[in-house]
């Protein structure tokens, strides 16, 4: 008799939480790591994705036979990185870049267990609508954009900003659900839908 691996979330994401149990998959246990997120100098969002979601993924403590997802979001403006805003002015700054203009959402996921770590990542194209100052600080008001990658989060409030994406809208959210699903079958571990 083979026993199902134990699954635990190296995220405090509740919106990662979520995601795994619309595929009817609870994790056993929720680990969050603490990894510096700084971005390398040079370094591109995709390869700034997969590192930063390796490193939580590895940091995770995990015992034999447990299986550890970890997943990062990246924004990204061309070349430059849009991470989590450290104040409400920075925020600001981000919603105006980003205003009337598409950019890339880079969502990276790991699954480590005994046997390997897999990886996949998914790059989404998003358009912002162009936004106006009563927009910009009529959203800001709402405190939606603490901790989101780019002062964002399409689920939120500011999804009235997105006319238009191309790509995968759980991964916008902060987890693609079909590499997701399909990293965790590869590791023993399957949802009930």
């Amino acid at each position: 008799m083979s026993v199902t691996p134990r699954l635990v979330l190296g995220s405090s994401s509740p919106r990662r939480l979520e995601l795994l149990a619309q595929l009817g998959i609870a994790p056993h246990s929720v680990r969050p790591s603490d990894v510096d997120e700084t971005p390398l100098e040079g370094e591109l969002p995709r390869a700034y994705c997969r590192r930063v979601t390796l490193q939580k993924a590895k940091a995770v403590p995990r015992d034999r036979g447990e299986v550890v997802l970890a997943a990062d979001t990246t924004v990204a403006v061309g070349r430059r990185i849009l991470g989590k805003p450290c104040d409400s002015a920075e925020a600001e700054g981000f919603l105006r870049l980003l205003s009337g203009r598409r950019h890339r959402v880079v969502t990276c996921v790991a699954v480590i267990d005994d046997a390997a770590t897999r990886v996949r990542e998914v790059v989404s194209t998003v358009r912002m609508a162009r936004l106006s100052d009563d927009d910009i600080a009529g959203y800001l008001a709402t405190g939606d954009w603490e901790g989101k990658a780019g002062a964002y989060a399409i689920q939120g409030p500011a999804g009235a900003f997105i006319p238009w994406i191309s790509g995968s809208y759980t991964a916008v959210m902060g987890l693609p659900v079909h590499e997701a699903a399909g990293l965790l079958a590869a590791a023993g571990i399957r949802g009930g839908g």
